[in-house]
């Protein structure tokens, strides 16, 4: 995602309200509170410095953090509760630009525009974060149900639903298929068949007009 949007803040607020919870539960009397914060800076570091993301344990976040891992589990519930939890930080300021008013992302700019900024950022997200999204996404671990994908995709089939585009009368399968379409893996398979990131950019938006190409009148 673009500069403006990769700054690191909560997520949206039944996530918030979740996380509260992990974090009251991680509290016990006499102990210092947890250091949220201070974990997903260690482990977004331990990503970002990494070219095998999958291998990058409870145990490695642990230690570069200086908690223990059974904090860690409370906390997080899992490994990919903490990749989450990430993803939902980071993910933060372009949940907001979506929620006001100001185009290309915001809501008074027509359904297609919003699509196809939503991509960009998105592809620039994966770009940005290849490491992380790639521990999340080939975890194997129901990633279709991960917080970050509903979420992604719930604004995706909104907006599709409001275009003149024929995919608007099944915009949840249709947001499924263009979602696929910058999966971190093939992101990366891209990259590695000379594709640039312009390219990648350029490609995704042909995609996503073809797709959502309205019907001639």
């Amino acid at each position: 995602m673009s500069p403006k949007h990769r700054s690191t803040v909560s997520d949206c607020q039944s996530e918030t309200e979740t996380t509260k919870a992990s974090t009251t539960a991680a509290r016990r009397p006499g102990r210092p509170a947890f250091p949220r914060e201070l974990v997903l800076e260690a482990a977004a570091a331990l990503f970002a410095d990494t070219d095998a993301p999958r291998s990058v344990s409870m145990d490695d976040i642990a230690a570069a953090a200086g908690v223990g891992k059974g904090t860690l589990f409370r906390a997080f519930g899992s490994r990919d509760g903490l990749l989450d939890a990430l993803f939902a930080a980071h993910a933060a300021p372009l949940r907001a630009a979506l929620e006001q008013p100001d185009p290309p992302l915001g809501s008074a700019a027509p359904p297609l525009t919003r699509v196809l900024a939503l991509f960009d950022e998105l592809v620039t997200f994966k770009l940005t974060h290849r490491h992380l999204t790639a521990a999340r996404e080939l975890s194997g671990a129901g990633l279709l149900r991960a917080p970050h994908y509903v979420w992604t995709h719930d604004v995706l089939r909104a907006l599709i639903a409001r275009t003149d585009s024929p995919a608007a009368a099944s915009p949840a399968y249709t947001a499924h298929v263009l979602l696929g379409a910058v999966r971190a893996d093939l992101v990366d398979e891209l990259l590695a068949s000379g594709r640039t990131p312009d390219d990648i950019r350029h490609d995704v938006a042909a995609l996503v007009r073809t797709v959502l190409a309205a019907p001639p009148h």
